[in-house]
């Protein structure tokens, strides 16, 4: 790999397959299916698909919440979409989420499935649809939905930028890693100061905007992404330590936040959840006991 500092680019980028970096066997420039693959449907009326990484854990946080609140109706099949083999590519997945991310959600609660994806619009379709952890006061609406959409605008200069420079490319790049630390540091006190005045981000109740923000901020604060926990300082940032450690004591949060994941202890990996029982009997730790 070229000296960064002797990179000209092309008039006309062209694309050249690589095998370095931790995705390039997933990467390419183009959209749509690359193998003929339909997904499984469960009993559920929703059938997400999606990865235990934290825009697949809001989801799986969301519908424990609502379960936990009472709301028969959102039951779920979650199934494992293992993106570092591709499944996301397979034309089923494609079919309901064309730009190949996880997670993917269908609604078959009614005569036609609905697909949605993007998990900022699974979080908003579900609060509307259950009436449930979306303010319906304007002001404070307004604050939600607008804390909503700063996470969806904001974490890809987390992940994409921070995460990806910092632990995942070949080489280790200063003015990359120092360009998006910056701004990651700017986010973590941007939250800070909001929480400093208020309990949650949306005010004095938890709401959807706390769901989007916590899997990657509060794990960010928590040294639960990319082992960054030491160098971005993230001890110093009290209200969002304050604010991590309240939602992540949520039960429905300790339960959505093992769905479909694969890393870390056996007994925080409930690699697919299509019961509430699921939780007791399925966990990773239990099914090697098992044999």
């Amino acid at each position: 790999m070229s000296n960064p500092t002797d990179y000209v680019p092309p008039k006309v980028w062209t694309w050249i397959k690589t095998t370095e970096g931790r995705f390039a066997n997933i990467n390419r420039p183009i959209a749509g299916p690359t193998q003929e693959k339909e997904l499984p449907v469960g009993r559920h009326p929703f059938q997400l698909y999606s990865l235990g990484t934290p825009n697949g854990q809001k989801i799986t946080i969301m519908f424990e919440e609502l379960l936990a609140l009472g709301h028969k109706g959102a039951e779920y099949d979650a199934w494992l979409i293992r993106i570092g083999e591709g499944e996301q590519f397979g034309s089923g997945f494609v079919a309901v989420n064309p730009n190949s991310k996880i997670p993917a959600l269908l609604d078959c609660s009614g005569s036609k499935p609905i697909r949605i994806f993007e998990s900022g619009a699974m979080l908003l379709y579900l609060a509307e649809k259950f009436g449930a952890l979306l303010p319906k006061e304007g002001a404070t609406r307004a604050e939600c939905l607008s804390w909503l959409f700063w996470q969806m605008g904001s974490a890809p200069y987390l992940g994409g930028g921070f995460g990806h420079f910092y632990a995942y490319a070949p080489s280790k790049i200063q003015y990359a890693i120092d360009r998006f630390a910056m701004e990651t540091k700017r986010q973590l006190d941007v939250l800070d100061r909001r929480l400093a005045e208020s309990t949650y981000l949306a005010g004095s109740d938890y709401t959807i905007a706390d769901i989007a923000v916590w899997p990657w901020y509060g794990g960010l604060a928590k040294g639960l992404l990319y082992g960054a926990g030491e160098f971005l300082s993230v001890q110093d940032y009290k209200h969002v330590q304050r604010w991590a450690d309240a939602i992540g004591a949520r039960p429905a949060v300790k339960r959505g936040r093992i769905v479909n994941r694969l890393q870390g202890d056996p007994k925080a990996q409930l690699h697919e959840r299509h019961d509430a029982s699921d939780f007791d009997l399925k966990t990773q730790d239990k099914l090697e006991a098992k044999g």
